[in-house]
């Protein structure tokens, strides 16, 4: 899992667009045009990310699963899926760590949802800071506690999607549950939705936190590192949705 991170955290941006700027001057001093060549890409890929037009165009291609109506109460599914995403480390103010901005837009729908279905839910989430509690726990304390909202199961042992899709349906299944509602990001959906597909749940998506289409206006080609962590979101989702491709 850490060879893991590390080389995901070089390939992506900034990282990986440095790491291509940094070869391309060292092949200057032997090959000019092609070292030249390899740096101005990266510079110039790195300035086109940093965009927000760019950063909204990516988030855009990946948001494809459309949102439930407001009202949206019906009750086909089982059961309330969560999965988490972000750590808030070390969260002195609460006392311990806590869940990230991104894990609490997810569990505040997820507590919408089940408000108006009355499904139980499942937070999925394991640990991902050493001396951290796993995010499911978290996620429990912040729906019973701030949101009036029942958890009846936790997976706690997942540090993936994948290991989210597993371990949810492997629980779910000794309750005889076969079908669930989906929360995650608009922008995750697509990669969760086929990963609890091929665990063996069928999936109603619930997709939160959606993005404006990309606006033509001045703004919206002035960078800033906003955009910056928006488009590595975006890459991060293709190259695993490339890499399910790629496996047998």
């Amino acid at each position: 899992m850490l060879i893991r991170s590390i080389v995901k955290a070089l390939v992506l941006p900034p990282a990986g667009l440095i790491l291509l700027a940094v070869l391309g001057l060292f092949l200057a001093r032997r090959w000019r045009k092609t070292g030249r060549a390899f740096a101005a890409l990266a510079a110039a890929a790195l300035v086109v990310l940093c965009l927000p037009c760019a950063a909204g165009w990516l988030l855009g291609t990946l948001e494809t699963y459309p949102a439930l109506s407001p009202d949206y109460a019906a009750r086909e599914a089982g059961a309330v899926v969560v999965l988490a995403a972000d750590l808030e480390f070390p969260g002195a103010e609460y006392g311990g760590p806590t869940v990230g901005p991104l894990t609490l837009q997810r569990v505040r729908y997820a507590a919408r949802l089940a408000a108006r279905t009355g499904l139980p839910v499942l937070a999925s989430g394991g640990a991902v800071e050493r001396g951290a509690p796993p995010l499911a726990v978290l996620m429990r304390g912040v729906l019973e506690e701030e949101h009036r909202i029942k958890v009846r199961w936790i997976e706690d042992a997942s540090r993936t999607t994948h290991e989210n899709a597993r371990n949810s349906a492997a629980l779910l299944a000794r309750h005889g549950i076969t079908k669930v509602l989906l929360v995650t990001h608009a922008w995750h959906m697509p990669r969760a939705v086929a990963e609890f597909e091929d665990a063996g749940l069928a999936v109603i998506a619930a997709p939160t936190a959606f993005h404006e289409p990309p606006r033509l206006e001045a703004g919206a080609f002035l960078p800033s590192a906003k955009a910056l962590g928006q488009s590595r979101f975006a890459l991060h989702e293709w190259l695993g949705l490339a890499w399910r491709a790629l496996l047998p």
